[in-house]
């Protein structure tokens, strides 16, 4: 049985998790900066899946799911999950296995991202699909289903497109039933059919962020998290100066909220009002532990209050 931090699929309590990009990050860096993060009171830690850092390959970037699983053996209460896995880079049998494998090592405490895989010339470059959106697309619909079959624990024959399985099992079986699963991504031809048909929950990335309201009907009963770069300044002292900070680095991605504690808080209020219950927040000093804590402290607690205000 997962513990007492298994995330409902269905909630009305808002959570927090940091996102972090483990480009240029030693394995001491990535868990130090988880271990704050699980200390100050995160609810999650997101990881990304990638063969390369994108836009630059010649940066360090230490493999996902292998991290994933090291870091679940090295933390006690905080989840664990990618945004997003990389459905192209793996067979959804192997997948299966790796999703079960580190949720029991985890004691019930992984998060199942999922994306079809939208950037082509990483998958280009590594010889792993030629295939359009369209068709990666449909993939990870089997995907999808596989995945539920193998969790089941028993014995199943599959048939489809791309993947044909017979007398399949997995076992052992996630401690989680279900495993929360969050499809990632703003398409509303290609993503969120998966997203209606699949997800838990939605992540809305932050290049998406400003159709929100147009996506979120697309959704169907999955939930709604949103990513946001973040800039989070101690006081009005050094507003201007974090303001600019954020914007050199985050500034191209959309989504970006800057300010005090009071303003990143109103900001994201507003999007409880929208229904949102959970934040994937990238800080602006790549999650330090102060600034974890600051947020935790200082703006986790009133945009929680701010659920049926």
């Amino acid at each position: 049985m997962a513990d007492s931090n298994s995330l409902p699929v269905q909630t009305d309590k808002v959570w927090f998790g940091l996102f972090l990009p483990q480009v240029r990050m030693d394995f001491a860096t990535v868990l130090t900066r988880t271990s704050a993060a699980e200390v100050a009171g995160f609810d999650s830690v997101w990881l990304i899946d990638h063969l390369a850092t994108p836009a630059n390959n010649q940066l360090d970037l230490l493999e996902g799911w292998t991290l994933a699983a090291a870091l679940a053996a090295r933390t006690e209460r905080i989840r664990i999950g990618h945004l997003v896995t990389c459905d192209p880079f793996r067979h959804p049998a192997v997948l299966a296995k790796m999703v079960a494998t580190v949720d029991n090592i985890a004691n019930g405490r992984l998060d199942l991202g999922l994306g079809w895989g939208s950037m082509a010339e990483e998958l280009r470059a590594f010889g792993v699909s030629e295939e359009p959106n369209k068709l990666r697309s449909s993939r990870l619909r089997e995907t999808l289903e596989i995945l539920s079959l193998m969790f089941s624990g028993e014995q199943f024959d599959y048939s489809g497109n791309h993947y044909q399985l017979h007398g399949a099992r997995g076992v052992p079986k996630p401690q989680q039933n279900p495993v929360p699963i969050h499809i990632g991504g703003g398409g509303p031809q290609l993503t969120m059919p998966l997203v209606r048909d699949f997800a838990h929950w939605w992540n809305c990335p932050s290049y998406a962020v400003d159709r929100l309201d147009e996506l979120t009907p697309l959704a169907g009963e999955a939930q709604i998290s949103v990513q946001h770069p973040v800039g989070l300044a101690h006081d009005e002292s050094d507003r201007e100066k974090v303001i600019a900070r954020a914007e050199r680095r985050f500034g191209t991605w959309g989504g970006l909220i800057s300010g005090t504690p009071s303003e990143v808080t109103d900001a994201l209020r507003a999007e409880v009002t929208k229904g949102v219950r959970g934040f994937v927040l990238q800080f602006d000093d790549f999650g330090t532990p102060e600034t974890v804590a600051r947020f935790m402290n200082e703006v986790a607690p009133e945009v929680q209050a701010g659920v049926g205000a």
